[in-house]
């Protein structure tokens, strides 16, 4: 089964389209849950930290079951998955609205919008890039903006639908809005196959047609010694019955009997074929979940790859918590109201979209290599949020938050860089692998800065700490990947199949 040629247009920019706006109902709120944030410490009373699982879990719940959201979209279509989740989504919005303790949003906001969203996420990236090729960074690019988007109008409307109907009335609200993402995924067309098989018809309506798929010589003979029994049972009844047909009470007899056990050894060939094809069914099932470690494995043989997963676990630990905590940064530094010309998390929310756009263009160009500019923004996000502590004016931290948003936008080139890695053929279970530690690091990235403040009641050293995650995890890619195309130039080292290199990689 072979996907067809991505067609780099045509019915893709539609994909583009409804993908953005599932984007934005999806991740609107949950990344503008610093608005919420704040009335949340002021309803429940709790610590920063334990606040602050809420909003984490919202963000990385999605990405920790990224595997299970990967294998969710390969098993029933990116259209399917998009249209359940949005229930999720609304579901879980509008949940939150009677929440009677922060438990109870752990669980109605942190797990079950986090996980509508991580399936929303897969399913978009899954389909636009099966719908494009050439211009894989443009699309994604633009798909990815529909979150920044999402975050710059919904932290100004989240925060003027409290005022105006209060917290829980803000929650149903953005819960019925989510509710459109059902119609965008109804318009998710899946890319035709080429050379697909006809629909296969049920196991238990035709399992003598299932026996093509196996040619297991030793099989197929014991399954036709199993059969050959049955016949020469049959015809040994048959001719028991023949012998007696002279007499008309003992052949109507014999002839029930006959007719019985020609019924019975038609039950037991079903039972047997049907057995045979069992085993078979569960033998390829297995040899299948051999075959996912075993790819798992070859996997983190690829150097990008293993730095990878450690360079986005630590980028999310401490790039994460600013769109979370911004807010609560300029409160405590005593930065009044009156001196807010825009909310901060709009600020980020806005350059995170122009950033996405810029570098996803930026990716499409022959001349640039994209890991070198991933590194980049890695390493200068850290230099960022060093910062932070730095900043004691709402001009600074509005400047710093423009500066963190154009940066995190590197998650448009993100799936670019996995996809020229590992190719188009392994992305879903590569870049699940790779978003598990990107969940895990949005999980632990706000609770561990606002433990830092409950303990230090200061950000200075919480905002530290989270520069130099980044900063290590940029640098660590750096040097893994060198060598990496240090090894890809040697002549005797080739590639494995479906694999493509940095440097092959920013010539096509």
């Amino acid at each position: 089964m072979v996907l067809l040629k991505s067609p780099d247009g045509g019915w893709g920019w539609v994909i583009v389209l409804v993908s953005f706006f599932t984007q934005f109902f999806c991740y609107g709120s949950p990344l503008a849950v610093g608005v919420l944030y704040l009335e949340w410490l002021d309803t429940f009373g709790e610590g920063k930290g334990k606040t602050a699982w809420i909003g984490s879990l919202a963000s990385g719940v999605g990405l920790l079951a990224s595997p299970v959201c990967s294998a969710c979209v390969s098993s029933f279509g990116a259209r399917p998955v998009t249209i359940f989740s949005g229930f999720m989504v609304a579901g879980g919005l509008m949940m939150s609205s009677f929440a009677p303790n922060i438990y109870f949003l752990f669980f109605s906001y942190g797990i079950i919008v986090g996980l509508g969203c991580g399936l929303l996420y897969t399913a978009t990236v899954t389909i636009t890039c099966q719908y494009f090729d050439k211009r894989r960074g443009l699309a994604l690019g633009l798909i990815s903006t529909g979150s920044s988007v999402g975050l710059f109008i919904y932290a100004a409307l989240q925060r003027e639908l409290i005022e105006l109907y209060g917290l829980d009335g803000c929650l149903l609200i953005v819960g019925a809005l989510s509710l459109n993402i059902l119609a965008c995924g109804s318009l998710m067309r899946p890319l035709e196959l080429s050379d697909s098989p006809l629909p296969e018809k049920s196991c238990l309506e035709k399992v003598p047609d299932q026996y093509l798929i196996y040619y297991e010589k030793e099989n197929v003979e014991e399954n036709t010694s199993i059969l050959e029994k049955g016949y020469n049972e049959e015809k040994s009844v048959n001719n028991m019955s023949s012998r007696d047909c002279k007499q008309d009470s003992i052949l109507n007899k014999n002839g029930l009997i006959s007719i019985h056990a020609k019924e019975t050894d038609t039950y037991k060939q079903k039972v047997v074929e049907q057995t045979y094809f069992c085993k078979q069914l569960a033998k390829k099932k297995w040899q299948l979940y051999l075959n996912y470690w075993e790819e798992t494995l070859f996997l983190f043989k690829n150097k990008v790859f293993s730095s990878l997963f450690i360079a986005i676990l630590l980028f999310d630990i401490g790039g994460f918590p600013p769109s979370l905590l911004m807010e609560d940064v300029a409160r405590s530094s005593n930065i009044s109201e009156e001196e807010y010309v825009m909310p901060l998390i709009s600020i980020i929310g806005i350059m995170t979209a122009v950033g996405k756009l810029v570098l996803g263009v930026l990716a499409d160009f022959k001349w640039i290599n994209t890991l070198y500019l991933y590194v980049i923004t890695l390493i200068m996000t850290g230099v960022a949020l060093v910062a932070i502590p730095f900043a004691k004016s709402y001009i600074m931290l509005a400047v710093l938050s423009g500066i963190l948003g154009f940066l995190t936008g590197n998650w448009s080139i993100f799936p670019y860089v996995t996809t020229k890695t590992v190719g188009i053929e392994k992305l879903a279970h590569a870049y699940g692998i790779l978003m598990f530690f990107a969940g895990l690091g949005n999980s632990l990235g706000p609770p561990i800065v606002g433990w830092f403040y409950d303990w230090t009641q200061t950000y200075d050293i919480a905002f530290c700490f989270s520069g130099l995650c980044v900063l290590l995890g940029g640098l660590l890619l750096l040097v893994a990947a060198l060598p990496w195309w240090d090894n890809c130039n040697n002549p005797r080292a080739k590639p494995p199949p479906n694999t493509y290199s940095y440097t092959v990689a920013s010539s096509v």
